[in-house]
């Protein structure tokens, strides 16, 4: 029996036999940290000498180190995979808008695993896997969350006239709207702590999980003393060091990577507060720390020598920092040079708490058998990691397959739908090219031949984990675990997010009913009609000028899947609605 399973065996007896004088070790708390586009290079301890991360270059030096840990080029695809431990192509969250950054209701959460045993689970920032019932924090497993919607604040998801602010922002607590004080950092570690309390005082583990929306833009709102340290002394190319692998770029803007530092740093601040608080609170020899980020970064600026950024499959846009911090438990520095990834967390997190991780359903591994530095078998495996835009997935295209030596990249467009056939297929020796310079595709074309073979299996199996595996999920209205539901931009199909736009929802409509439906729109100073079309059944109403709600009565849905259409109407020029709300009469 593991020393882990023997605690929980032990705890089991406590709670069957009652309170005695002996002390029987707790069952670790676990906080996972993880911020919103911060590259590689955006760390002291990774060689920046402008940007100021003292708390998160002690939490690197005392940390167990995996230095090749990968995640997906964007956010939402990480997201699935960290919470499944799964890859994000299995989920139906494939994408990050477009409704295509939902999470499919029957996947399980590592939140619901730690739930069912027996933990308080909490999550404070960025979900950004679907924003209605069933497909929030609370239904995955969280007994508690305070977030934002949609993909990030400053998106269209925002609530009406807290647009764009990061500081005193609305956010959504267990699903109800609540106006916060603060930087939205602080909001989430503050919360994220006083939370936490709560559990302590209860005498329960918890799974805390701080989901940082910052440094992703917009950059207009941004903590003022920091961001004016980096406009008082410029951010220019000449600050930093010359590296191996690839140079700075030739354009760098010095105010928006001033925004971006500032914010970075404020996770710093609140990464220093929170390490302080665990020792407080005397439980940081018994709880696991977790720090990683969510893609590369997004703005040009120093990344280490990584190749490229945000979006690509190079190292620059999915090599990811993992700390793994657990004083007593786990030994600081580097343990391994394998390739491990956002698929092993889930896996990682539950043998770090003594629970079965061993579930077929995983494509990850635990990763615990490395971070504790133990002589076992670590049998060699390929990851792969691929993303871009479009409503099915296409082979082959804008991929990474990443082996214990060699990697092979394709790199044909996060924002392409379909691959450039010309785009070619480029091999890199890891071990003597970290910083992928040298493409050696023609010297070793038994290698790209291996892993493109591999590379099909794995693209055809996760493929086929659904019958209709690629089929985008629809929001479910009508439910009596939520009322009203909030249709928004972030989800709707068929369009972007620009003002004039028009998309549709997909919906699922659980229970047969009559609805309230209130549209809300963009200010228009003319009158303006707006037509709502639900499954091929129209209704057109007229608003005043300058209004930006209206309110269509007693509409009647059957229930089953259908389609959902708003437009406001200016004349005979159509354009999207900002929201459309179903609330049940």
């Amino acid at each position: 029996m593991s020393p882990f399973l023997r605690r929980w065996s032990l705890l089991v007896i406590v709670a069957l036999l009652g309170p005695f004088s002996a002390t029987v070790p707790a069952a670790p708390n676990v906080v996972l940290i993880m911020t919103d586009d911060q590259g590689w290079g955006d760390l002291g301890f990774h060689g920046n000498p402008v940007i100021r991360t003292p708390h998160l270059d002690r939490l690197a030096r005392s940390s167990a180190r995996l230095p090749y840990f990968y995640v997906s080029p964007v956010c939402a695809p990480t997201r699935a995979s960290l919470m499944t431990g799964r890859y994000n192509y299995r989920t139906r969250a494939i994408d990050t808008y477009r409704g295509r950054a939902l999470l499919d209701p029957s996947e399980t959460t590592v939140a619901q695993r730690l739930h069912q045993a027996g933990y308080r689970t909490g999550l404070f920032g960025k979900w950004h896997l679907g924003d209605t019932w069933p497909l929030r924090p609370t239904d995955r497993g969280f007994d508690a969350a305070l977030v934002h919607r949609g993909g990030g604040i400053g998106q269209p998801s925002d609530p009406p006239g807290a647009e764009d602010k990061y500081t005193d922002p609305v956010l959504f607590r267990n699903g109800v709207p609540e106006a916060q004080h603060g930087y939205c950092t602080d909001i989430y570690f503050r919360e994220g702590m006083a939370w936490a309390s709560q559990a302590i005082d209860r005498q329960q583990p918890f799974f805390l999980c701080l989901m940082a929306n910052a440094p992703h833009g917009p950059f207009g709102d941004v903590p003022p003393a920091q961001y004016q340290f980096h406009r008082q002394n410029p951010i220019t190319r000449d600050r930093f060091p010359a590296t191996p692998g690839h140079p700075l770029p030739e354009k760098m803007d010095a105010d928006v990577l001033a925004r971006v530092y500032a914010m970075i740093e404020n996770i710093d601040d609140n990464v220093g507060r929170l390490m302080t608080w665990l020792e407080d609170r005397q439980i940081a020899g018994n709880t696991l720390v977790l720090f990683l980020t969510d893609n590369g970064e997004a703005t040009p600026g120093y990344n280490s020598g990584l190749r490229s950024r945000k979006g690509d499959v190079y190292e620059g846009g999915i090599r990811s920092p993992l700390f793994a911090h657990w004083p007593g438990t786990l030994t600081p520095g580097e343990v391994a040079n394998n390739p491990a990834a956002h698929i092993d967390l889930a896996p990682t997190i539950l043998e770090a708490c003594g629970l079965p991780h061993a579930d077929p359903t995983f494509d990850g591994r635990s990763l615990w058998p490395l971070l504790t530095r133990q002589s076992v078998a670590w049998p060699e495996r390929t990851l792969f990691l691929q993303s871009h835009r479009g409503d099915v997935p296409q082979a082959e295209h804008h991929f990474a397959a990443r082996s214990a030596r060699w990697k092979l990249v394709r790199s044909s467009g996060f924002g392409n739908e379909r691959p450039d056939p010309r785009v070619p297929f480029e091999l890199f020796d890891m071990q003597a090219d970290p910083y992928e310079t040298r493409d050696v595709a023609g010297d070793h074309p038994e290698v790209v031949a291996d892993l493109r073979r591999q590379y099909a299996a794995w693209f055809a199996d996760v493929s086929q984990t659904r019958p209709d595996n690629y089929a985008p999920v629809r929001l479910a209205i009508g439910s009596p675990h939520e009322n009203p539901t909030v249709l928004t931009r972030q989800d709707w199909r068929g369009a972007d997010w620009r003002p004039d736009d028009r998309g549709y929802w997909e919906i699922d409509v659980v229970e047969a009913g009559t609805f309230d439906v209130t549209l809300r729109w963009a200010r228009r100073n003319l009158p303006v009609e707006l037509e709502l079309n639900v499954g091929g059944v129209r209704r057109r109403e007229r608003a005043e000028p300058g209004s930006r709600d209206l309110s269509m009565r007693n509409v009647m849905l059957p229930a089953g899947p259908t389609r959902v259409e708003a437009t406001v109407w200016v004349g005979d020029q159509p354009a999207g609605v900002r929201f459309v709300e179903f609330e049940r009469r």
